[in-house]
């Protein structure tokens, strides 16, 4: 995996990863990379600093992968069972929460990146997980 800074056409600057440089070319040639604050496919990459490890700097062993995969297992294990999933309502019952429309309850579900765009414009407060529920995948 290889990690480049990009801009957008916007000139807003954000990260992401890919498999290996051709990946990148071929994704943004294809427009298949998007601003997550403005969607903008005008995607170049951008100025960034050389990763240079201390000495210090070891990598994870197996031991401390399987860990932080055993941790955000749970957390996702804890979320899910705290929380309703709506699927792809939940751009509408977050909005319907926030507005008052109906009593608010935690949820998770989908949501587009304009639908999330939307959602943050306006106020609501809403966080990407990090994971896919288990739930959307057996959907």
């Amino acid at each position: 995996m290889i990690v480049f800074d990009l801009r957008c056409g916007n000139a807003h600057v954000f990260e992401a990863w890919f498999g290996s440089t051709a990946d990148y070319d071929a994704q943004v040639a294809r427009a298949l990379v998007a601003c997550p604050i403005c969607d903008d496919t005008q995607i170049a990459k951008a100025v960034m600093a050389p990763a240079v490890p201390s000495k210090s700097n070891q990598a994870a062993s197996p031991a401390q992968v399987k860990a932080a995969l055993g941790t955000l297992a749970a957390v996702q294990a804890k979320l899910e069972a705290n929380s309703d999933y709506v699927g792809p309502a939940f751009a509408t019952q977050a909005r319907a929460m926030h507005d008052g429309d109906v009593p608010p309850r935690t949820i998770h579900g989908e949501a587009t990146r304009a639908e999330a765009a939307a959602l943050v414009a306006d106020g609501v407060p809403i966080a990407a997980l990090p994971f896919r529920s288990k739930a959307a995948a057996d959907a």
